[in-house]
């Protein structure tokens, strides 16, 4: 299902004032422009992929960015924390962050306790952006991800994530 901006960021926000919405479980695949990608000091924009997922489950929020060559940096925390820092802006603390390589054996992650935010914009005229960065061990992790805010998003009653179509092989 394709929605637009608004629903979108009402998504995101509704996740830390209803409890109960956090607990069923949702995802939202947002596709769009990379700007920015950096694991553990090393910025690997240039193979970026253009879309990112916002996941809500068991009261967590998480920001996922994919990179073409098999690396992926998520961004998680506690959904009861976001609160809104201007009438358009809204902040996600982040506890937590995982980084992680694909190989022949599968997908290898490493999560590492973290201090950061994730802050995501009210839609101008059908954008927004979503820009996370922590810190973690002494290295730096961040994300930066701009959209048209169409959305391909399903939520599951029973916690477990919604399936969505990718964008780009």
């Amino acid at each position: 299902m394709t929605i637009r901006a608004v629903p979108t960021l009402v998504l995101l926000g509704a996740f830390a004032t209803g409890p109960a919405i956090a607990q069923q479980g949702a995802e939202i695949k947002m596709t769009g422009q990379c700007e920015r990608l950096v694991i553990a000091d090393k910025d690997i924009t240039q193979n970026c992929k253009e879309q990112v997922v916002n996941t809500v489950t068991r009261g967590r929020t998480t920001f996922d960015f994919a990179a073409w060559d098999g690396q992926t940096l998520s961004f998680s925390g506690s959904g009861a924390q976001h609160e809104a820092t201007e009438e358009t802006e809204q902040l996600q603390p982040v506890s937590l962050v995982v980084s992680g390589l694909k190989n022949s054996d599968g997908i290898v992650r490493s999560p590492a306790p973290a201090v950061g935010a994730c802050r995501f914009s009210s839609p101008q005229p059908g954008k927004t952006q979503i820009a996370c960065e922590a810190t973690s061990q002494g290295k730096t992790y961040a994300g930066v991800f701009v959209t048209d805010a169409k959305t391909d998003s399903k939520a599951g009653g029973d916690g477990t994530k919604g399936a969505t179509e990718g964008t780009k092989p």
